[in-house]
Formats: C-alpha cells, sequence, structure tokens
C-alpha cells in the first residue's frame, strides 16, 4: 500500500507514540497514523521497508521492524549515525514525523508453512527479522520448530532486550544468544562465541528448514557457508540486504549492484541470488 493522493513521495504523517532506547545509541520508536482512515487500512509485508523523514533534516530508509499482524502502528529501530538519523532522535513522544512507504518485495511467510525456521541476526540487524519473527509467532501453528540465533558484540549491544527474554521464557521457541568473546559479564546466561560458531552448534537439521539470516556484511559472508555446511540448500536461505537503500523508488541508483535494484527486486534475496550479484556486494 503506497497510494497515497498518486503523489509516490508524498509521506504520511504519524505521531511518535513511545520511544524505547534499545542500546545507548539504537533507538525504537511506535509511530501511529494521525489519519484514522490509514491508520485501519495501511498494510504491508514482512521483510518491507519505509522512508522516515525528520522533517528539515531529510529522510532515511529503515525496515518496518513490527509485524504486519499488528495493526495501527509501525515501528522502526535505527542507530543514530548522520544528519537524519541524529534529527529523528532529537524527537519526542508526541511530535511528528513522515512514514513513506510501504516499499520493496517480502519474505515469502506463506511457503514457509510447515516448515522449521531458525533466525540468525547479529547486533542491530535484529529488526528486519524480528517482524517475520513475530509474524511466524503470531501465526504459530502454521510452523514447525523456531530456533533463533541471536548476537552482538556485548550484552549491551543486545536490542529488544525484554523480547529476548519473552522468546526465552517461551515453550515453542528455542533462543540461543551469544556476545562476542569479552562482551559478557558476571550474570550473562547467555553463549559466549561468534554468532557462525554458534549456530553451527544450534542449528536444527537442514531437512524442510527454512534459514533467515540479516547481520553486518562480515557476519553473512561468515554465516552462509555454515548453513551449506549443515545441509541447507541456496534457495531455502533468506537474507535483507537493505543496508545500500537511499530513493526507495529504484532513481537515485544507489543500491544497484549489477542489474539488481536493491530496494525494487529486493531487499530480500535467496542465497541463490545474493551468489548470482556481482562480488562486490
Amino acid at each position: 500500500m503506497c497510494d497515497h493522493n498518486k503523489n509516490i513521495y508524498r509521506p504520511y504523517l504519524v505521531t511518535i507514540e513511545s520511544i524505547i532506547d534499545e542500546t545507548p545509541d539504537v533507538r525504537t520508536l511506535r509511530l501511529v497514523f494521525q489519519d484514522e482512515q490509514v491508520r485501519d487500512t495501511f498494510s504491508f509485508r514482512a521483510g518491507q521497508f519505509a522512508e522516515y523523514s525528520a522533517f528539515g533534516a531529510g529522510e532515511s530508509t529503515f525496515c518496518i521492524a513490527s509485524s504486519p499482524t499488528r495493526k495501527g502502528f509501525v515501528e522502526c529501530c535505527f542507530r543514530a549515525t548522520g544528519r537524519v538519523t541524529e534529527a529523528l532522535r532529537r524527537l519526542e513522544v508526541g511530535e511528528t514525523i513522515g512514514v513513506r512507504g510501504p516499499y520493496g518485495n517480502s519474505f515469502p511467510i506463506e511457503q514457509f508453512f510447515g516448515k522449521n525456521l531458525v533466525f540468525v541476526a547479529g547486533g542491530i540487524a535484529l529488526p528486519p527479522l524480528r517482524t517475520v519473527i513475530w509474524n511466524c509467532l503470531d501465526w504459530r501453528d502454521k510452523f514447525g520448530d523456531i530456533t533463533i540465533v541471536y548476537g552482538a558484540r556485548t550484552e549491551a549491544d543486545l536490542v529488544y532486550k525484554q523480547e529476548l527474554k519473552d522468546w526465552q521464557e517461551r515453550g515453542d521457541v528455542k533462543l540461543v544468544k551469544t556476545v562476542d568473546p569479552g562482551g559478557n559479564g558476571p550474570e550473562w546466561d547467555g553463549k559466549v562465541g561468534f554468532v557462525p560458531t554458534i549456530l553451527e552448534e544450534a542449528a536444527p537439521a537442514a531437512e524442510n528448514t527454512i534459514g533467515l539470516v540479516c547481520g553486518p556484511p562480515i557476519m553473512i559472508k561468515f554465516t552462509l557457508p555454515v548453513l551449506e555446511k549443515l545441509g541447507f540448500k541456496d534457495d531455502a536461505i533468506y537474507t535483507t540486504l537493505e543496508n545500500r537503500m537511499k530513493c526507495g523508488l529504484g532513481k537515485c541508483g544507489r543500491c544497484n549492484v549489477g542489474n539488481v535494484y536493491v530496494c525494487k527486486d529486493g531487499p530480500v534475496f535467496t542465497a541463490a541470488q545474493v551468489k548470482a550479484m556481482p562480488q562486490e556486494f
């Protein structure tokens, strides 16, 4: 849904309903559409993204981090790293920003029905998978076993800490959390080690299982071979490459990899599609 009076560049106005500081430099905003009709009708699919505007500063691209099963609002999660994200971070509850979208393709969740799922995420790359995780948990009876392997450099760098506790306490999810060596404190109750190494220990059998991976490029680079070693086929592994996008519409050319535009052809790709891209990626 992106027909906003036929003007593809006109954002919806949304109010910041709540703010959660996930880490010292990562923040989640819950955004409620000011137009009641839009609030009731806005829809998106897990994996799609949006452009978020701090008026006077510009706009920035993030995934929609909330689940499409949760209506009336959207959430985004970002790290303050530049002019727009720093402007967004200065805003408070009750203030207005713009949201343009949704854009891009999505994870084909209906094709996962009846299969086991293993989610693999690192650091601030959990939000693009969080939307899928909650979508699948809200449709829990449609899937087999669900495993989440999530890691960060330190305990402080883990996002969605309360949700990690919630997932850990559920009887229908296996959560494996890890931090890099040296990133754990005395009360740490998870694993210590890099995500690909922990994944090799914790991953379910590849048969009838879909792998969903999101993280820094270096993490993805070392995670895909682990899944291959475990027997996962390239077309059963999905990732999202949204970190290269700018305009969201295939106009600016910032996100093209060869003849692929991440914003229009993605951001969700199978490992087979990623391997077919030029090696610059």
